[in-house]
């Protein structure tokens, strides 16, 4: 009886799963076979010793106080005739002779162990490849179909999708391919890898082969940014001052960095280096175009930069593909306007808050243009304005202070009480009014808008929310919290929708 124990060694060693694993699969064969010939309608049970090898073919006889199926239970009283201690719940073993295995019975037995065989493999590969997820990986074109591409790894297969290749790549069958495990999914058909040539991070992991401060640990890949087979950009931060992380990763005349461009089919690396300041980050993700001016909007994560007219289409790129990866590399919203258009921008805020304060505060221009040098931009900062503050404006003394703010506090309290009027035109709901995060201006313009209840309100996406009362009134992370408070009453205590 050893040869069937060999015959499972054999399996094992040539399908890299447990041994254990394809004596059980022969197990639930023998099984079946004992089931087709004795009736599927029996527990039949079979054992192979594991160090002999024998096989043992039972059947299981449940003793219960009543009978459901009369080919799997027995009464108590006829099996304490049987064997006197037993109880209900315990099984009465009855051996079998063993099986002289037909032709279809071999022939099933064969298919089970199979099956289970290769599920065991499957159930081996899922468990070893999920915990490779984030490597790269070697591997031979087995076929292409559809332009999605299986990939021969030596142990098991993966995919690599149409998306996933880089683009005008063709591989053909027997073509060597480096790829990086993206994700590993278990499915109906067995467990699926899934490789990637596009992802972000298998040029980090080609940096790390090619590069050893990368791998050692001295130098530290901080971001990446791809269109892939075109242009990328990697930030890069060395722990050692003594090392320069940018010419460590090109390498002697570049032997380095075109190392990937060459498995990269060529793809442009932009180096930069990583800065933790967001100004001077994005200043060098954007090489190689020059920067003359950036303005940081850290609650937008927004930053406006200022190029020389001359750079615009340097630092925009061709189709905005340098533009475009800097902001992904950086994590940052970029505006991108030239020094012309800046000075014109400028010119045009200066002529609008000029000309709110000559209006609101009944001030002449040069006071206007200075209370907008000194960075006021709305009469509310004016009448909020900490004691003392305006005093120190150049030319402006206590009286002239109190005047200001005085005629500023006027102006916000008949501003309300038109702003009240026309709310209560409109007929806008209390509910929508309680709301917090909305100004009297912002209600009336939704009020105008059509919005004049909370439910209102609530079916609004931010997007809308933010062209009916203004985009720069309202960044979208407040323009989603009104409406989640809009649609707080929809929900219980429990998160459920109220019936």
């Amino acid at each position: 009886m050893t040869e069937i124990l060999q015959v499972a060694d054999a399996v094992a060693r040539e399908k890299s799963i447990d041994r254990d694993e394809v004596l059980s699969a022969m197990e639930q064969a023998i099984q079946k076979a004992g089931r087709s010939k004795y009736g599927a309608e029996h527990d039949i049970r079979a054992s192979i010793d594991r160090k002999t090898g024998e096989i043992q073919l039972m059947r299981y006889l449940q003793v219960s106080e009543a009978i459901e199926n009369e080919f799997t239970q027995i009464l108590v009283d006829a099996a304490r005739k049987i064997k006197q201690d037993v109880k209900v719940g315990d099984f009465l073993v009855d051996t079998l002779p063993p099986i002289d295995f037909g032709r279809i019975a071999a022939q099933t037995a064969k298919q089970v162990i199979v099956q289970k065989v290769r599920d065991a493999e499957r159930a081996r590969q899922f468990r070893e490849y999920r915990d490779r997820i984030g490597e790269v990986v070697n591997g031979i074109v087995k076929r292409v179909e559809f332009g999605n591409v299986t990939v021969d790894l030596g142990r098991a297969e993966a995919v690599v999708r149409r998306d996933e290749l880089l683009p005008r790549e063709h591989l053909k069958n027997g073509d060597r391919v480096r790829a990086y495990i993206y994700d590993v999914r278990e499915e109906t058909r067995g467990p699926q890898i899934f490789l990637s040539r596009t992802h972000p991070l298998f040029m980090a992991k080609l940096f790390t082969a090619e590069v050893p401060e990368i791998y050692d640990g001295v130098i530290e890949i901080k971001s990446v940014a791809r269109d892939p087979g075109s242009r990328a950009k990697i930030a890069v931060i060395s722990n050692d001052n003594s090392i320069d992380p940018v010419g460590a990763c090109v390498g002697m005349r570049g032997s380095r960095v075109q190392a990937v461009v060459a498995e990269l089919g060529g793809e442009k690396i932009d180096i930069i280096p990583w800065s933790p300041e967001p100004a001077t980050f994005v200043v060098n993700s954007l090489a190689p175009a020059e920067v003359s001016k950036v303005v940081l909007d850290e609650e937008n994560q927004r930053i406006e930069v200022v190029v020389p007219d001359e750079q615009l289409s340097q630092a925009i790129g061709r189709r905005g593909q340098n533009v475009r990866l800097a902001s992904m590399l950086t994590g940052w919203a970029i505006d991108i306007l030239t020094e012309k258009e800046e000075s014109e921008r400028r010119q045009e805020e200066l002529r609008v808050r000029s000309t709110l304060f000559i209006e609101a505060l009944d001030v002449d221009d040069v006071i206007a243009h200075l209370l907008v040098a000194e960075g006021y931009t709305k009469v509310e900062h004016i009448a909020e304005a900490p004691d003392g503050e305006l005093a120190g404006i150049e030319g402006f003394d206590a009286d002239v202070a109190a005047e200001l703010q005085s005629r500023a506090k006027n102006w916000l309290t008949e501003k309300a009480a038109q702003m009240n009027a026309r709310i209560k035109e409109l007929g806008i709901d209390e509910s929508l009014l309680s709301l917090n995060g909305l100004t009297l201006e912002m209600k009336v313009k939704l009020g105008e808008g059509g919005v004049k209840t909370r439910d209102d309100l609530a079916d609004l996406a931010s997007d809308e929310l933010r062209e009916l009362v203004g985009e720069t009134n309202l960044n979208e992370r407040q323009a989603n919290d009104i409406i989640m408070a809009a649609r707080a009453h929809w929900f219980d205590e429990n998160g459920e929708v109220k019936k």
